[in-house]
């Protein structure tokens, strides 16, 4: 029940992301955009509902066909509806993939589960692959405002909003991490790395060690801790829905 976090990496480009993805197992990694789209979405368009297939249609397109159809499908639909929702998206408190901006989840999903997917990787729920090399949909928002309760952010890609107050909740979700909190998984840290994840104040950091603290719990679950309604081409966030 103890994650020994041995170093971070910065992958700078997409080259290094796929580099990455093709290192030999056993490895299990959670990775922080959206792997699917919502069901809806895709009925109403007509796009595949199967995971793979969707990939590949949504490759097919350009970021600014992506951005277009998008656009369109929420022009269509009523006021306080303009989004779809993945069944996760709830549990999760994670936006809707569709969204372009604040964050550009969309373009985070056009660019990330096509390399997902390109890598042969096992993706639970959603694509059968070498199953020494395990991917995982995380996100860190749901451990520090669902199953945390940290009501304020603590990050920022503006260095002039990377202050003192972002950084004193940075501390508190690693200590929170340290003692086992959320999730069950003590998380250890050197005292360099641990400085460098507090001190981080765009909290890249932070987010990695979380991510691999959720594959640690899915790791040592059933099915990764994935519900039924995972299959599809939506996939799960894993941990959503739970607390430990």
């Amino acid at each position: 029940m103890t994650l020994a976090i041995q170093g971070i990496e910065r992958l700078e480009t997409f080259s290094a992301f796929e580099a990455l993805l093709a290192r030999p197992g056993p490895w299990i990694g959670g990775f922080d955009f959206p792997f699917g789209l919502p069901a809806e979405l895709c009925r109403d368009l007509g796009w595949p509902l199967e995971w793979k297939a969707l990939v590949s249609h949504c490759s097919g397109l350009t970021r600014q066909q992506l951005r277009c159809a998008l656009d369109a499908y929420r022009n269509s639909r009523p006021a306080g509806r303009k989004y779809a929702h993945r069944a996760t998206d709830l549990p999760a408190g994670s936006s809707s993939p569709m969204k372009l901006v604040n964050p550009p989840v969309a373009l985070m999903f056009h660019e990330g589960a096509r390399r997902i997917a390109g890598a042969g990787v096992h993706v639970p729920a959603l694509c059968d692959g070498d199953p020494q090399r395990v991917a995982l949909e995380a996100y860190p928002g749901l451990l520090a405002r669902r199953q945390l309760g940290m009501r304020e952010s603590y990050k920022s890609d503006t260095p002039a909003k990377q202050n003192g107050p972002r950084k004193a909740i940075r501390k508190k979700i690693v200590q929170a991490l340290r003692a086992g909190h959320p999730l069950g998984i003590r998380v250890q840290l050197g005292d360099g790395l641990e400085r460098a994840v507090v001190g981080d104040g765009a909290a890249d950091l932070l987010d990695a060690v979380i991510c691999a603290t959720q594959a640690a719990w899915a790791a040592l679950r059933p099915h990764y801790g994935l519900p039924a309604g995972a299959f599809g081409a939506e996939g799960w966030i894993v941990s959503a829905g739970t607390s430990s």
